[in-house]
């Protein structure tokens, strides 16, 4: 049994790297596409404040470990939890290759959903799906942590990065309008060399919200594993240079201090490694971006994983930042959008979760015809 947690921690961390060179094209693919950075650059920026940000909060693993599989359905064993792992991995992969911007979060939390439903033979009750408290910080299941935000984030995205872009040329043409020196330094040169060095901000600022949100999904997933096994009594022998793996401090509210830091390290090292095609899907395919709006682009999509976070929701990093270039791209001009392209990516985000889920059943579904559960 230990060896299958073992494995189950593997498999997360594998998980995590995929998603970080999966999702590099969330906080980079803006600074690239305008030149602002080159794209190592920006590769080592994003991998930088990834680690940074993955570092600082768990409401997002505490969603993952606690608010989403029913416990007192069915068990969280390694089993369950290498089966969820290996759907989401198996959707990343697969939309990675066509260069689709999907979800990472919502493959992970779909791999949930369906191995539960398989290890309780379709009992929906194995999903936690409303529990409301006092606050959003409080509140679990997937209704709330995971349905509302799945819609509202989006939408979000878009409407603020609509809303930055019309004040933004509004203080342009004010200082067009106003002559003098401001009248020199709205011309489109200084306006691009300005908003240039703002969008190398925007762009941490990206890169340390991506981590922040997406790095804290894993760490839920290795803490709820740890849990059940306690459960199970796997972890009753450890042998003494494991005892660190013991889930005294993974209680769900809290993770253990080596998962955060393991998570963050492993996250930033699949930054490093790069995600080019989709980058080409967003930062190209979209939308032609200036540096004027991929400032835009990346300080609405970053705010908007940041109050996530804050809410413990394990949002779409991909969703927020596809719905910011197209709120920007909208705001410049509706008919420039390349529509092609933006109904690949939202057949890409429908089919996320039962995809994922449908994977992780057959793979659970797998493990019981070989009798390993």
């Amino acid at each position: 049994m230990l060896t299958l947690v073992l494995v189950v921690i593997a498999a997360a961390l594998i998980f995590e790297f995929i998603n970080g060179f999966h999702d590099t094209a969330n906080s980079i693919a803006a600074s690239v596409a305008t030149k602002v950075l080159s794209p190592g650059q920006a590769v080592v920026m994003a991998a930088v404040m990834n680690m940074i940000g993955a570092l600082t909060g768990t409401a997002v693993a505490a969603t993952i470990a606690t608010g989403i599989v029913n416990t007192a359905v069915v068990d969280a064993t390694s089993q369950l939890m290498l089966c969820a792992l290996l759907g989401a991995i198996a959707w990343n992969l697969v939309t990675w290759w066509f260069g689709l911007p999907s979800s990472s979060s919502h493959a992970l939390i779909g791999g949930l959903c369906g191995a539960a439903l398989s290890a309780s033979h379709m009992d929906w009750n194995a999903l936690l799906w409303a529990e409301r408290a006092a606050s959003w910080t409080q509140s679990k299941g997937l209704v709330w942590k995971v349905l509302v935000p799945m819609v509202t984030s989006p939408l979000a995205g878009f409407l603020l990065g609509f809303t930055l872009m019309v004040v933004l040329w509004a203080l342009i043409f004010g200082m067009e309008r106003s002559g003098g020196w401001l009248r020199r330094i709205a011309r489109p040169r200084w306006i691009n060399a300005g908003f240039g060095k703002l969008q190398i901000m925007s762009a941490a600022y990206m890169g340390y919200a991506h981590g922040h949100n997406d790095a804290q999904k894993t760490m839920g997933v290795i803490a709820l594993t740890l849990i059940g096994a306690q459960a199970s009594g796997a972890l009753d022998d450890l042998p003494g240079w494991l005892a660190f793996m013991h889930p005294e401090q993974s209680s769900g509210a809290t993770v253990a201090d080596w998962i955060i830091v393991t998570c963050a390290l492993v996250m930033a090292a699949g930054t490093a490694s790069g995600g080019w095609r989709i980058i080409k899907t967003l930062g190209h395919k979209m939308v032609k971006l200036h540096p004027l709006d991929g400032f835009a682009v990346d300080t609405s999509s970053a705010t908007v994983l940041m109050a996530a976070a804050h809410f413990g929701m394990p949002v779409s990093t991909t969703h927020t930042v596809s719905t910011a270039i197209m709120g920007v791209g909208f705001a410049k001009n509706p008919r420039r959008l390349k529509l092609g392209t933006i109904e690949r990516i939202v057949w890409a985000w429908i089919l996320t979760i039962p995809a994922s889920a449908t994977v992780a059943w057959l793979f659970y579904r797998g493990l019981m015809l070989v009798g390993w559960v």
